[in-house]
């Protein structure tokens, strides 16, 4: 990573107040919003990465140069968490700082007067060691052209995704995106690919996740196949339909799958609990023995030997009263005719009125 870079986009915020007759129009200083957005900041940490923001190095000889982002000609002067710097040089629109160090991160802003023309973010670029505490993970459901990446520190306020070599080599020309943060502290975020699935192949995706840490900026790349991080969702249990011999399972690829089917493959793990004794046995092939009380399945790639998708939920084996398979997630049950689960319900519906009646009943000569 360069010793510095900057994201250079401005921003700006009028705000308006109106005297008591609403005939005059006065404009509120922007300088308020910085003061206000200053403290929220320091308080609670960067819970996004700043519009613009320059990273350094600890203690590099080399100083740190943070300009005033205006077009109107005119001194500045400069602010740095509302009180004036100390230790720094000005020259015109610029403030040169030396040896950044811990104690002058933070926000620094430029005025004219009471007006505050622009801010710019001092952080600190992180040393290996605390970058490699990052966790990144990515993951792709298909070989479609989505894949979604995680991002996981103890202490991260915000973290961002940049895909491509500009982005690993911390140029001006990368895209950067924002990740969206879990319940669980984790930060999300759904990337897309170019890449064609029906040829094989060649290039590495490269993805770079920033964060920030406590003015620190933690970054790490991940080079990858797509076929290297394929997962697939967990598959569908349709039907099991039992036999003279043996129990046939039916199983669908989950709905995320590529298609079609026929090119794009699963194979199917199953695991199962034997009715008699309890025991659990595992199988690769959709025929299984008689006699099973429930069963859930997983599926991977066979060609690629891709990570094997998550466990479905456990499903009771139906037999007898298949009535009780209505509820398709957690009961496994052969084809049912056409109309089968309404006859039941009907069932059903007539049971408890000759229940209620019987109670009614029972209630009568009881009260006699």
């Amino acid at each position: 990573m360069s010793d510095q870079y900057v994201a250079n986009q401005s921003w700006k915020v009028n705000i308006q107040l109106y005297d008591v007759k609403g005939s005059k129009k006065k404009t509120l200083s922007l300088w308020l919003c910085g003061l206000l957005f200053a403290s929220l900041t320091r308080a609670h940490g960067l819970n996004r990465f700043p519009e613009n923001f320059v990273v350094a190095k600890r203690d590099d000889a080399n100083p740190v140069t943070l300009t005033c982002r205006t077009e109107a000609p005119g001194a500045v002067t400069w602010k740095f968490q509302d009180e004036e710097p100390e230790g720094v040089q000005q020259n015109g629109l610029h403030l040169a700082l030396s040896e950044v160090d811990t104690p002058i991160l933070g926000e620094y802003s430029c005025w004219r007067g009471m007006e505050m023309l622009s801010s710019t973010h001092l952080l600190l670029e992180a040393e290996k060691e605390v970058s490699d505490s990052l966790s990144l993970i990515c993951r792709a459901k298909s070989y479609d052209c989505n894949f979604s990446c995680e991002c996981t520190h103890s202490e991260q306020t915000a973290v961002r995704f940049g895909l491509g070599h500009d982005c690993s080599e911390g140029r001006t020309s990368c895209h950067w995106m924002s990740a969206d943060q879990l319940v669980d502290g984790r930060f999300h975020l759904e990337l897309s690919h170019s890449l064609s699935p029906y040829t094989e192949e060649s290039t590495m995706l490269e993805v770079t996740a920033e964060a920030i840490v406590h003015r620190s900026v933690l970054r790490k790349t991940k080079k990858f196949y797509l076929r290297d991080i394929v997962q697939p969702d967990s598959p569908q249990i349709v039907t099991c339909q039992e036999g003279e011999e043996d129990l046939n399972v039916t199983i669908d690829p989950p709905s995320s799958w590529s298609t079609p089917h026929s090119f794009f493959s699963l194979e199917h793990e199953i695991q199962y609990v034997l009715k008699d004794n309890g025991k659990l046995e595992h199988s690769s092939s959709v025929l299984l023995p008689k006699g099973i009380s429930k069963l859930r399945a997983r599926s991977r790639d066979p060609l690629v030997l891709s990570h094997w998708s998550q466990w479905t939920p456990w499903k009771n084996v139906r037999r007898g009263n298949l009535c009780k398979c209505k509820n398709t997630a957690k009961s496994c049950c052969p084809e049912l005719p056409s109309g089968y689960l309404d006859k039941c319900k009907k069932k059903q519906k007539k049971k408890r009125k000759k229940d209620a009646k019987q109670s009614q009943a029972t209630y009568k000569e009881g009260a006699q």
